[in-house]
């Protein structure tokens, strides 16, 4: 009787599976090389993201509970990427401490959007209240380019004769 044989996927394929669709905003960001899969879960955790535009604004929104100003630091890398890492310390632990329930994480974190072309990379802002980081930033005012006709060359004509011309609005 020949024996039967499942295949289950190993925990990284489960992982690059699950993971786009569990977080929308896989598109715009990166998440870095040197993280192994399982302090990924905790490194999100730290540091939960929303993300939404306004008329004058992108607005990045995120949760870094218990994290102190001094241990974030938030970066522009070239490309327009906009890059925020930091680190939520663990409390100190004493000898003789009894623990009956831990599920507060600690560690590091490390997020980063790609930012659109819109985005206007000389003013951009962070404010830390609450355990919640706002950082805006303010979309460039967009220009409207007007349309160019352009004269098709007639054969026996030469280049200067042709003159280009603003498409009426």
């Amino acid at each position: 009787m020949a024996s039967m044989m499942t295949v289950l996927p190993t925990k990284t394929e489960a992982l690059d599976t699950m993971i786009p669709f569990e977080d929308p905003f896989k598109i715009l960001e990166q998440i870095p090389f040197n993280l192994a899969y399982k302090t990924l879960d905790t490194t999100i955790d730290l540091a939960r993201a929303d993300w939404k535009e306004t008329s004058m604004h992108h607005v990045i929104s995120i949760d870094v509970p218990g994290i102190k100003r001094g241990d974030i630091k938030v970066e522009v890398e070239e490309n327009r990427v906009l890059k925020v890492s930091g680190e939520k310390k663990a409390d100190e632990e004493t000898n003789g401490d009894k623990w009956h329930r831990a599920e507060r994480t600690s560690g590091k974190f490390c997020r980063q959007f790609k930012l659109p072309v819109n985005a206007d990379m000389e003013n951009i802002t962070a404010h830390l209240e609450d355990g919640v980081l706002k950082i805006s930033v303010t979309k460039m005012a967009h220009e409207r380019k007007q349309s160019k006709v352009i004269d098709i060359i007639e054969q026996g004509r030469s280049s200067d004769d042709v003159k280009t011309t603003k498409a009426a609005a």
